[in-house]
């Protein structure tokens, strides 16, 4: 009996120790930024939507971490409570229901389900709401393997312009940024992109933006924000979409307005005025019955 409760002792404050060590390493690793937003690749004043994703990312983990504690902590019980101990024969008492579990096991997880429910549905109608007209309208267009910017006119855009991008090209050395197709925002205003694709499905992904959308022939999609920081973002292609998918690269520019008037400005004076259009679509799909 001695010797059992020497073993019962130990084996509690060893316990105990995890215990105090877990919740231990979880306040400090609780500390840093990375834990804060979650590991996502963005920072809550990105976009005014950034902050928005990042909490629900965070409480949902949280939420989660939190049933599985509570769900382990529940089978560790009812394996020690439970277990077989010396010198019992026969099986336990064998029972066929037990109405309050099963009421238990049918609610909370019902409850968790609306809850998680309502919060994602009230982040994605905010994150998706085109009520109000944007500042600037962009149609995006994705093409093997590359992009094009269309500048509509409107308050902002005084004139229309375009930007026609060239794939890039990987070779294994560093690459060439500055190359690469550029998406130009002006930083605090609002910005809806028209996201149409010329051949196959694309994908626009700002991993900054914590936003991604995909690019379907045929269809517009559309993305709308306000982007609040100003910096330059790496963007790319997130759908597999043939064979130099990897090279479909871009970077997004969130500049001053006077920045972005004055990229406006040249483009106008490339001789960049109107639009790229549909004209310049494909549907290879089309095109192999023709």
């Amino acid at each position: 009996m001695s010797s059992q409760n020497r073993t019962g002792s130990r084996r509690g404050k060893i316990t105990a120790i995890t215990g105090v060590a877990v919740a231990g390493a979880l306040a400090l690793t609780g500390c840093s930024s990375e834990v804060a937003r979650g590991w996502l690749p963005s920072d809550k004043d990105v976009t005014n939507h950034t902050g928005r994703i990042i909490d629900l990312w965070v409480n949902s983990w949280i939420a989660a971490i939190a049933v599985g504690f509570v769900t382990w902590g529940l089978i560790i019980w009812c394996i020690i409570a439970y277990r077989r101990r010396k010198g019992t024969t026969g099986f336990p008492k064998q029972l066929s229901y037990n109405l309050p579990l099963e009421v238990f096991y049918l609610t909370i997880p019902l409850f968790m389900v609306l809850v998680f429910f309502y919060f994602t549905d009230r982040d994605q109608q905010a994150i998706d709401d085109r009520s109000k007209p944007a500042d600037v309208v962009i149609d995006v267009r994705g093409k093997q393997w590359a992009w094009d910017f269309n500048y509509k006119q409107g308050d902002v855009v005084k004139t229309a312009v375009y930007e026609g991008g060239v794939q890039a090209h990987l070779t294994g050395n560093d690459v060439d940024k500055d190359k690469l197709p550029t998406l130009y925002l002006p930083v605090g205003k609002s910005v809806e992109l028209e996201l149409n694709s010329r051949d196959v499905i694309h994908s626009f992904w700002v991993p900054a933006f914590l936003q991604k959308r995909d690019m379907i022939p045929g269809k517009t999609n559309y993305m709308d924000f306000t982007p609040t920081k100003e910096g330059t973002y790496d963007g790319k292609c997130a759908e597999l979409c043939g064979e130099y998918h990897s090279e479909m690269l871009f970077r997004v520019k969130v500049v001053s307005e006077s920045e972005f008037q004055a990229h406006m400005a040249q483009l106008q004076q490339q001789g960049n005025t109107g639009e790229l259009g549909n004209k310049y679509d494909r549907n290879p799909n089309l095109n192999a019955k023709n």
